[in-house]
């Protein structure tokens, strides 16, 4: 799995938004987490349609949280503008089908989803703005080559 630039972006937003007294404007959210404000637009757009922000109108108009910051999860912001967690070629991980030898791929596709899910679904914008993440990620982080790239 990739985090793409529009999850990235508005998981920042959010974090921002919920560490905030009020609304904000969508100028306001992209020049404090350094976000293009047009590709913002659209990223507020879809998390408008997800339930997740809700715009107000008027002369103190913006976007605030449409639900408790503890209750949006990574995962509920990473699905509003991307899509499901974890796809093969497009398709559901369940969905693929192998022969022979390759087989048992369609299970470490489905493991992989679950495991990314694991995380995403438990760590929530409240974590965030908190600058805490839940012990079983904070595990995750703990093994000696968690930093390291392979």
């Amino acid at each position: 799995m990739q985090i793409t630039a529009r999850a990235d972006y508005a998981v920042r937003a959010l974090a921002e938004l919920a560490a905030r007294t009020g609304s904000a404007t969508r100028v306001e959210l992209a020049e404090a987490q350094d976000i293009p404000a047009k590709f913002l637009e659209a990223i507020l757009s879809d998390l408008k349609k997800a339930g997740i922000v809700v715009a107000l109108r008027g002369s103190g108009g913006g976007y605030v949280l449409a639900r408790p910051a503890e209750t949006v999860s990574i995962a509920d912001v990473v699905r509003a503008v991307d899509g499901p967690l974890a796809a093969v070629r497009g398709l559901a991980p369940e969905a693929m089908r192998y022969d022979g030898p390759a087989e048992p791929l369609r299970d470490v596709w489905v493991a992989l989803r679950a495991s990314i899910r694991a995380v995403l679904e438990s760590v929530t914008i409240a974590d965030l703005v908190a600058g805490r993440l839940p012990t079983e990620v904070q595990t995750l982080l703990d093994v000696d080559d968690a930093y390291r790239r392979r």
